[in-house]
């Protein structure tokens, strides 16, 4: 099964570098960079990692890739985003600075929420594995912050998956999944194959 990385800004190399750990594990997965309509036509499963949301979307369209994701999307692949990626899937952005939204999942984000890049900061989440038929024996998932959107509101058909301090930090809504925090960026590996999980359902 092919896990795709969308290649053209952000946290790229760290998702290629966990997913490739999950694959070393024993799971049959393949990392595959993203850039092309062609490749992304191969994937059972697309990470949109975090960067800046505003140059992704307009990368988006520059590759021809926006179109693709959201009709597959909309067919059933996994789409997970991470940070400026969960702004991406977000139906509705609140605040001035807009993004080139692919308006898929039901939530409303702001941007830049939790402040800047000196406002960043790192916890221990306690993360809801149970839609994947797992349970997690841990003592929390780490939850790395950099300039963080947050999760404002949610549509009836959205689990929550995480909060910090009363705030959701994580939610799923079917093949749809947002993390405001970079998992990516931590040893754990748990968000990765509960993403894998997903990509191997059918929904």
């Amino acid at each position: 099964m092919k896990i795709g990385v969308l290649d053209i800004q952000g946290s790229v190399e760290e998702h290629l570098e966990s997913l490739k750990k999950l694959a070393k594990s024993g799971m049959k997965i393949e990392p595959v960079l993203v850039k092309t309509p062609e490749t992304l036509a191969q994937v059972s499963g697309l990470i949109i990692p975090g960067g800046e949301s505003t140059t992704i979307g307009k990368l988006l369209r520059r590759f021809g890739l926006r179109d693709l994701i959201i009709e597959r999307a909309k067919k059933g692949m996994a789409v997970w985003g991470t940070c400026a990626g969960a702004i991406l899937l977000a139906k509705k952005i609140i605040g001035k600075q807009q993004a080139d939204s692919l308006e898929l999942m039901d939530i409303a984000v702001e941007r830049n929420a939790y402040g800047r890049q000196l406002d960043s900061f790192e916890t221990q989440l306690e993360f809801d594995l149970g839609s994947v038929g797992r349970a997690y024996a841990g003592p929390g998932i780490p939850g790395v912050f950099i300039r963080a959107p947050k999760i404002v509101s949610v549509g009836e058909g959205v689990k929550i998956l995480a909060q910090h301090k009363g705030e959701i930090v994580a939610a799923r809504q079917k093949n749809l999944l947002v993390t405001n925090f970079h998992p990516e960026l931590s040893e754990s590996l748990e968000v990765h194959k509960y993403f894998a999980e997903m990509c191997s359902e059918k929904i």
